[in-house]
């Protein structure tokens, strides 16, 4: 049977687990064809190390002629290449998805998907639940509230961090808003909670709290839907981002197995 040709887009340590996992015998449908990173150095080496062609520039990688583009690596990277990818005959997998909190730009990119015939897969990262969340909004309207538990470490450099900080000895809220809002102010700490946003009550509609919390480490988060006809709650811990790596990996079996969860 002939194999799935997939691309990397981003030469980091999610990226590096979804050629990993290739490597060890978990995405055996797939031919690894290329990578593409930034930094031309780091490039060469990953794809020397797994085995693929070190590309250049999106041009060079689409040039592989890749059925699917693996992305783990930027906003911009999704905001410069996504309508590239698909145009260039290829379908596309987000895990930066915190651009897409850019209704405008979503829908272009979805719209662009559709005249390409191609489809654009949203990888879960830290979170899940997608199949609940996706139903319960299309039975009624629903209220969507994420609580993400930080260390104070992780926040150590964003404008959510004080001095104050430092003192507590309990989880305290230092950010509650639209997931819209707080994708603006950190682009790349809450993909999760636009990807929760967009399978549920949309980034406007999404409620995201941000709670600093002593002495903890990893990420968790909670997710609470409520609708007329269904109440849910979802508690997801991750003592490393490696799941985000993994649910790429994940995605990537999905689409090519004869049963589809």
């Amino acid at each position: 049977m002939k194999k799935v040709k997939l691309a990397l887009l981003g030469c980091g340590r999610l990226n590096a687990i979804v050629a990993e996992a290739h490597a060890n015998g978990y995405l055996p449908e797939y031919e690894l064809v290329g990578a593409y990173g930034r930094n031309p150095l780091k490039t060469q080496t990953f794809a020397e190390h797994f085995q693929c062609k070190p590309c250049h520039s999106i041009e060079e990688l689409l040039a592989l002629e890749p059925d699917i583009v693996a992305e783990a690596a930027s906003p911009e990277a999704v905001r410069d290449y996504s309508e590239i990818v698909l145009q260039g005959g290829a379908s596309l997998v987000v895990i930066t998805i915190g651009v897409f909190a850019d209704t405008a730009f979503y829908n272009r990119v979805k719209q662009t998907a559709v005249e390409n015939k191609q489809k654009i897969y949203i990888a879960s990262g830290a979170v899940g639940g997608f199949d609940v969340l996706r139903t319960a909004a299309l039975m009624s309207p629903i209220k969507a509230t994420m609580t993400s538990k930080k260390s104070l470490r992780s926040l150590s450099f964003t404008p959510f961090f004080t001095e104050e900080l430092l003192q507590i000895t309990e989880p305290t809220q230092v950010f509650s808003g639209t997931t819209k809002k707080a994708i603006e102010v950190l682009p790349f700490h809450f993909n999760v909670a636009v990807a929760t946003a967009l399978a549920s009550a949309g980034p406007e509609q999404t409620t995201l709290n941000i709670d600093a919390t002593p002495n903890f480490i990893g990420d968790e988060y909670k997710i609470e839907i409520e609708g007329e006809e269904v109440k849910t709650d979802l508690n997801i811990y991750s003592r490393t981002p490696r799941i985000a790596g993994w649910s790429i990996v994940a995605v990537l079996r999905n689409i090519v197995s004869p049963v589809v969860f």
